[in-house]
């Protein structure tokens, strides 16, 4: 029952005085039974904390601090709280474990620690089960903290390792550094996912060192991590593998959109590492140029979605290269390259599996290339023009006589007729059609 795996909680927290320095800000060494005089709600909570638990403070705002009331809407009284027994169980505490564990199963990471200061579901909301995951959120969280914390405490079991934690999400943790990663990488060695979208303080070196230790990695997000330049291997473990190994990472999944100071020879650096690469995302990376992804299409020709979008040095030359990847190309946006013209016809001839493109802002691309996509690309379902001011009628009729599996189309800001987009919408019946005619509806 999860009433009885409450009573170990005492002798586990005095056991993990290693963590207790870490948390001295948030924890307390009173005795868990409380005065009955006690009057204040502080003075409750204070006294159920456990040296062993990870602070709420660490992860919550301080607006959340407490557990919210029962459904029943009446309070929470001082003898529960501090570890007295009533008379009468409550109806929560008859629940058996199982159904504890799936309960926790669907609660975050903050609300997890939250039960886990609950002495009765100590060991139940540490069940190494339920931490496949960390998910830490806000601007003025001290990630770095947080992730120290928690991965010791998931190391208590099997000693410097969290053999369960698969995931790490910490995207818009600002205050999050390299050292918040270093930890991950020397902790987490079955990571599979992490996300770190928008903290700007996370440079080359963290992600080398997790890239290195967590040889399981498939989906990386380091949007809007400005320093990230490159993803390699740290040169200690380049020099240990053996030239048969090829030195690989196994990111499938990697996100670098906003790394502005991406160039094609981290580009040239990154193809030849990560060669199982799928889905790739390289918007507004606005250093890049067609010769970078000459390097992407030799190295990894396993490509299923790419995104180059605003990147303003990419040409048709560079369209060329990406038609190398031929079908097994299903997604593909250079929205806002405004040096591509007609080179569609490479693009049109050589993906037939395409399925999703966005050529919108690329003034130059008129009805020839359009005429070509459509007349080759049968199974297009997504197709923005927007803005494509050399885009006409006649260029959107034979795309709906082609292309009947279409399901939107973006022609917002072009130049068509009201006579074109019916015309779509009686050969396109699924197809929904965003447009700034104001006649159309």
């Amino acid at each position: 029952m999860g009433a009885n795996n409450g009573k170990q909680c005492g002798s586990e927290g005095k056991g993990s005085s290693s963590i207790s320095s870490d948390v001295s800000s948030s924890t307390d060494h009173t005795s868990t039974k409380a005065p009955k005089n006690a009057a204040t709600s502080e003075d409750s909570d204070l006294s159920m904390r456990t040296l062993s638990t990870p602070s709420p403070a660490l992860i919550l705002p301080p607006s959340s601090s407490h557990l919210p009331l029962p459904a029943n809407g009446s309070s929470t009284s001082s003898s529960s709280i501090t570890g007295e027994t009533d008379q009468q169980a409550a109806p929560v505490d008859l629940l058996p474990d199982h159904v504890f564990l799936q309960i926790f199963a669907h609660l975050p990471t903050n609300q997890l620690c939250r039960c886990a200061r609950v002495c009765r579901w100590y060991n139940l909301a540490w069940d190494p089960r339920l931490w496949r995951s960390i998910r830490l959120t806000g601007d003025l969280l001290h990630a770095d903290r947080a992730l120290r914390v928690l991965t010791r405490r998931l190391c208590q079991d099997t000693p410097n390792v969290c053999l369960m934690l698969e995931t790490v999400v910490a995207s818009g943790c600002r205050r999050l550094t390299d050292r918040g990663l270093h930890t991950v990488a020397q902790c987490c060695p079955e990571l599979r996912r992490l996300e770190v979208a928008g903290c700007y303080n996370v440079s080359n070196e963290a992600v080398f060192d997790v890239v290195s230790r967590c040889p399981n990695l498939e989906h990386l997000d380091v949007s809007g991590c400005s320093k990230v330049t490159c993803i390699s291997l740290t040169r200690e473990v380049s020099l240990k593998l053996l030239p048969m190994h090829g030195q690989q990472i196994s990111i499938r999944y990697l996100d670098m959109t906003d790394c502005f100071a991406l160039e094609d020879e981290g580009l040239h650096t990154i193809a030849a590492h990560c060669t199982q690469l799928t889905h790739l995302y390289l918007r507004r990376c606005v250093r890049l140029t067609d010769e970078g992804l000459r390097y992407l299409v030799i190295y990894c020709p396993s490509v299923r979605e790419l995104s180059v979008s605003d990147c303003r040095f990419v040409s048709d030359f560079g369209l060329r290269e990406i038609a190398k990847l031929e079908g097994r190309l299903r997604y593909l946006s250079v929205a806002h390259c405004g040096r591509i013209t007609d080179g569609l016809e490479h693009l049109a001839k050589n993906c037939p599996k395409l399925k999703s493109l966005d050529i919108g802002k690329c003034p130059l691309v008129s009805d020839a290339g359009l005429e070509l996509l459509a007349l080759n690309c049968f199974n297009l379902k997504r197709l923005s023009l927007k803005s494509c001011e050399s885009v006409t009628g006649r260029g959107l009729q034979v795309v709906a006589a082609n292309c009947f599996d279409l399901q939107l189309l973006n022609v917002q800001d072009c130049d068509v007729p009201q006579e074109a987009l019916r015309f779509v919408k009686r050969h396109c019946r699924r197809c929904v059609i965003e447009h700034s005619n104001p006649a159309f509806f």
